[in-house]
């Protein structure tokens, strides 16, 4: 098991990847783009893996979650194109945005747990 110096920092981006999963969750009915269904079925998927994966995080921190959510947090940045709902500006952005922001706190995160 990984000794963690930086406890607090870890909860506070798993904190914060859990708010964003829950917003990437909602966004289709807050971006209004809920007629889109490959838009909306890949929020409430990666919005609801994401949201487990850091509240599991936040009481134990394993590497193997970090990985996952940084590879998670890609496939949220590049599915408007793969999907092809590259065209809809809500979806499209809400999916970049929290797509990288979730890849760069995990890569954060596990740069923290190497440290």
């Amino acid at each position: 098991m990984l000794e963690l110096k930086n406890r607090s920092e870890l909860t506070a981006i798993n904190i914060v990847n859990a708010i964003l999963a829950a917003f990437l969750f909602i966004s289709p009915w807050v971006m209004k783009f809920r007629e889109l269904q490959a838009a909306s079925w890949n929020a409430w998927i990666c919005g609801t893996v994401i949201f487990i994966l850091a509240i599991a995080a936040a009481s134990a921190v394993k590497e193997w979650e970090e990985w996952v959510n940084g590879l998670l947090g890609l496939w949220t940045l590049v599915a408007p194109w793969a999907l092809g709902f590259a065209s809809v500006a809500a979806a499209k952005w809400t999916h970049v945005i929290v797509g990288i922001i979730v890849a760069v706190l995990a890569a954060v995160e596990l740069w923290l747990i190497h440290s």
